[in-house]
């Protein structure tokens, strides 16, 4: 899980880089993806969260 969390702080800081980038729009283009990657980490780590509860 810790990897997981690793995993969506980078994508996030990508996602500041970009969108630091007013008017560029390959960094548009590359924020609105990261935003799709940050949905599906979402996903994932409530998955691995509620798992690990479970335990």
């Amino acid at each position: 899980m810790k990897e997981l969390v690793e995993k969506m702080v980078e994508v996030l800081d990508a996602l500041k880089a970009d969108l630091a980038k007013e008017g560029n729009k390959a960094a548009a283009a590359r924020a609105r993806k990261a935003t799709l990657t940050l949905e599906k980490l979402g996903k994932e780590f409530r998955k691995a969260s509620i798992a690990e509860a479970k335990k």
